[in-house]
């Protein structure tokens, strides 16, 4: 007892420091000291479901439902994860994003091993604008613009990053890495201060002359002649330089205008196109989202059913347990889920078939025929020749006492090909004539 209770104080000072750690944004910490609770007591109700708000918080949908999933299936009374559920299951709309998510998400981890860069950027950026807060997909994101070297947009999204979860080891790795290069590349000197000659200017016609400070007064004389020869310079320039320019550039804008229209027309043409393209694409996708919504619910409910099984089977309810595993599909589960199914689905098996048996035997007994029926098909079903032949035979038997004479001919008939030559297949010939004879 002693035990029992110091791994329950155990449990409770882990969860204390997750919750801690979540009120301060540290979910990485948060979840760590989490899954430690749970680790030392699975039944934490409040660890779990606080573990699922946290990976809800970092983006992490699907890992989120699978511990309120858990948590529901071992307290269905009074559980706020039935809320956190119902509000999920209820937004069609999430459901479908979540998926889309995932989708992207992993798509984009196939763009990184294919070296398209690009793709998976396009991709990443999709996969934020619907679930800002997935915290991997902004460090995936960090990480393909550091390799381009535009460590400014790695930074935004590590800070983004790290407003979600700033405990995080990985985002707080990569904005060491990112500052540091960025202090490399800062300009570390100003541009250098150049000497400049003082000088004196003025205008003459179109020309501007410059002369040193120092320099001698020119005459009056010299001061008209300079004006005259400027004067002319400057008419000759415009005569022979700056109308021609002046003609071109006029040509050279005309010729521009009309390429831009026609470029323009094309490019209204190549819009509406586009546009109508995304018309298309926007229908075949809600139509999509409609399907995703449905197989979102559909995994939902098998991993429900899955949970069942295991908690039957812990309570010894072996009959339930075999009833449950046959309604989980093994193909909608993830490989883990799947290696439990498996390994679940061999342990209950020949418990299973062994309590329906001697259920159905005792129907037999009491000649409640119908019940005995049923019991008898699943173990006939799953190992015809069950308890040397006794199934098939009391199958038969059962048949014959509700009138259902075809199923009662072909099961006294296997009994005859099974076991030739035994006391019961020769009862089983008698009844199989009488029946034959009994029909017109």
């Amino acid at each position: 007892m002693d035990s029992y209770n110091k791994i329950i104080r155990l449990s409770n000072t882990f969860y204390n420091d997750g919750l801690k750690k979540a009120k301060v944004r540290d979910l990485s910490g948060a979840a760590k000291s989490l899954r430690m609770s749970l680790q030392y007591y699975k039944a934490n109700i409040e660890a779990r479901n606080l573990l699922g708000l946290v990976y809800y918080e970092m983006g992490e949908v699907v890992d989120a439902l699978s511990e309120w999933v858990i948590s529901r299936s071992m307290k269905p009374e009074g559980n706020p994860a039935e809320q956190y559920l119902d509000a999920i299951q209820s937004n069609s709309s999430r459901l479908s994003s979540v998926n889309q998510t995932i989708k992207k998400y992993n798509q984009a981890l196939l763009y990184c091993q294919q070296d398209s860069k690009d793709l998976a950027i396009i991709q990443l950026k999709k996969v934020l604008s619907m679930n800002p807060g997935l915290v991997k997909a902004h460090q995936l994101l960090a990480l393909l613009y550091m390799e381009e070297g535009k460590y400014e947009r790695a930074r935004r999204e590590l800070n983004d990053a790290a407003k979600v979860d700033n405990g995080n080891l990985t985002t707080l790795r990569y904005l060491r890495e990112v500052d540091s290069y960025l202090q490399k590349d800062a300009s570390a000197s100003k541009g250098a201060s150049h000497k400049k000659e003082e000088t004196a200017s003025y205008r003459s016609g179109n020309e501007t002359i410059i002369q040193p400070v120092n320099g001698r007064d020119m005459s009056p004389l010299m001061t008209i002649l300079n004006l005259i020869i400027g004067v002319a310079i400057g008419a000759l320039i415009t005569y022979f330089l700056i109308i021609p320019t002046v003609r071109q550039n006029a040509v050279s804008e005309a010729r521009k205008a009309e390429l831009e229209a026609n470029n323009e027309l094309t490019s209204r043409t190549q819009e509406m196109n586009s546009l109508n393209q995304e018309i298309e694409d926007l229908k075949a996708k809600i139509e999509n989202m409609e399907g995703e919504s449905a197989d979102t619910q559909k995994i939902i409910e098998n991993y429900e059913q899955m949970i069942n099984v295991c908690f039957e089977y812990s309570q010894q309810n072996i009959q339930a347990a075999g009833d449950g595993i046959g309604q989980v599909d093994p193909g909608l589960l993830g490989a883990q889920a799947k290696s439990v199914y498996d390994r679940m689905n061999g342990l209950v098996n020949e418990q299973y078939m062994a309590a329906v048996y001697q259920q159905a035997e005792q129907d037999y007994n009491s000649r409640n025929f119908a019940a005995a029926i049923t019991g008898l098909e699943k173990v006939v079903k799953a190992e015809e020749d069950h308890d040397d032949g006794y199934a098939i035979y009391h199958l038969a038997h059962s048949y014959r006492q509700t009138g259902d004479v075809e199923n009662a001919k072909k099961y006294y008939q296997r009994m005859i090909e099974l076991h030739p030559g035994t006391q019961r297949a020769k009862a089983s010939q008698q009844y199989l004539d009488e029946l034959n004879r009994q029909q017109p």
